[in-house]
């Protein structure tokens, strides 16, 4: 992920709130399980413009057709985003406090990518090593980074593999990913790059206006990350998934910035087109789950779908630890943190909330890493928790092919399966991801 870019205030404890993030003025509906929530508009908020995502071929949502809708309901999900005035809104809210057919309605917020600038990353890093080892292993455990992670090994790009598909066994894994569909949301993808040639791809966009094409370069990355190809021309390998189907959802526009309202239709539609594997390298910084993907991804487990989310990079480590924002605090949304080559914590990487809800899950490589970018660039190195989710995903897709697992039973393996590390919980969940042999 980028730095998330809410416009959010710091209240004292350094934490921004849901009262203060970036929002839209629109809200989100969030419905109890076999409801009709068209039915339950007419009825709660007298909303008769109603765009329903069954209307469209594989529920693939034209959200520049629905611009105009009262209504935009994602039916895989429960969920809607609707415009309303004060009045529809205190009748909505109404029916949310009696537990009627509605159990949350939350404003929409404005999502960001998240990757960090790699030098000033590197810098810290050379600066925190100095650091560690001047003030002995318990100061450095506190700042999130061990005396024994120190010592560790350090792994290095080679002429054939990154150093992130060397640290987490994908350079010698059997598992390609065959059949296995991953759903990458986030800024697009560059479908003409010369690396993708012949694979199957399935591009839509949720972006008003604007084509699955990436502009902006993130998604190309992490879409290279999770699914790049086995033998890139002229390159070392840096995909995961080398033969996995790709469904790239172009969620986050040309700036990096991107709705609730298209991240939700794209969830959908991967749901809908039942990919195993669905991953978010985006965010926004706010402290509490938001209710729309507390509901999004426990209705994709239950559909065999795993949201595999960038914990975020709203940490400065070693004085402020973070803490995982929205959407990957969700309880049901596995959220990844980040690696650096010498398996450390990074710097932004942020930390677990306490309560249900809000932990890093899980780890993956997220320091200089090198993967595909828009042409003519072809390539490029970044770091984030951007850069460690598409590991993470890349692997799960590995494991649902060597298993045939899906929802909760993928999740669970990939914790099993992971390494542990010498380092806190709250900042890297069950360890670095680790691709079947």
């Amino acid at each position: 992920m980028i730095e998330s870019g809410s416009s959010t205030r710091n209240l004292g404890s350094g934490r921004p709130t849901q009262d203060t993030a970036e929002t839209t003025g629109r809200y989100v509906v969030v419905f109890e399980d076999d409801i009709e929530p068209a039915e339950t508009l007419s009825a709660s908020a007298g909303l008769s413009n109603v765009a329903d995502s069954r209307d469209f071929e594989l529920q693939a949502m034209d959200m520049e057709a629905t611009a105009d809708a009262e209504a935009t309901v994602f039916s895989e999900l429960g969920i809607a985003v609707v415009s309303v005035d004060p009045n529809q809104l205190g009748s909505m809210q109404t029916a949310e406090a009696a537990r009627g057919k509605i159990l949350a309605v939350s404003p929409e917020l404005i999502h960001h990518v998240l990757h960090e600038d790699t030098g000033y990353v590197r810098g810290y890093r050379d600066g925190v090593s100095d650091f560690s080892g001047r003030l002995g292993a318990g100061t450095a455990g506190s700042a999130g980074i061990s005396a024994a992670a120190e010592a560790g090994p350090t792994f290095d790009d080679s002429d054939e593999f990154t150093w992130g598909l060397q640290a987490t066994g994908v350079s010698t894994s059997s598992r390609s990913g065959q059949e296995v569909k991953v759903a990458v949301l986030d800024t697009g993808m560059d479908l003409a790059h010369p690396d993708f040639t012949g694979r199957t791809v399935t591009a839509e966009s949720f972006v008003p206006g604007s084509p699955p094409q990436d502009r902006h370069g993130h998604g190309t990355h992490c879409i290279g990350t999770s699914c790049g190809p086995k033998t890139p021309t002229g390159s070392r390998r840096y995909g995961v998934a080398y033969e996995a189907d790709i469904f790239a959802g172009k969620v986050l526009g040309d700036d990096g910035s991107g709705t609730d309202a298209g991240i939700l239709a794209a969830i959908n539609w991967a749901v809908a087109n039942e990919c195993p594997v669905i991953s978010m390298s985006l965010g926004a910084d706010v402290a509490r789950p938001h209710p729309p993907y507390n509901a999004a991804g426990r209705r994709a487990l239950r559909r065999g779908s795993l949201i595999i989310a960038a914990a975020g990079n709203n940490a400065s480590r070693p004085g402020d630890p973070g803490f995982v924002g929205a959407p990957a605090n969700s309880p049901d949304i596995l959220a990844v943190g980040a690696l650096d080559s010498r398996l450390r914590i990074a710097e932004f990487s942020a930390r677990s909330l306490p309560g249900r809800g809000g932990q890093v899950d899980i780890a993956g490589p997220g320091v200089d890493v090198y993967s595909s970018w828009p042409m003519p660039t072809r390539y490029r190195t970044i770091s984030g928790t951007s850069m460690a989710t598409p590991h993470v995903a890349g692997i799960a897709a590995l494991w649902a092919q060597a298993t045939g697992r899906r929802g909760l039973d993928l999740w669970a393996t990939l914790v099993k399966e992971s390494r542990r590390l010498p380092l806190p919980a709250v900042d890297v969940g069950s360890g670095l991801a680790l691709a079947p042999s």
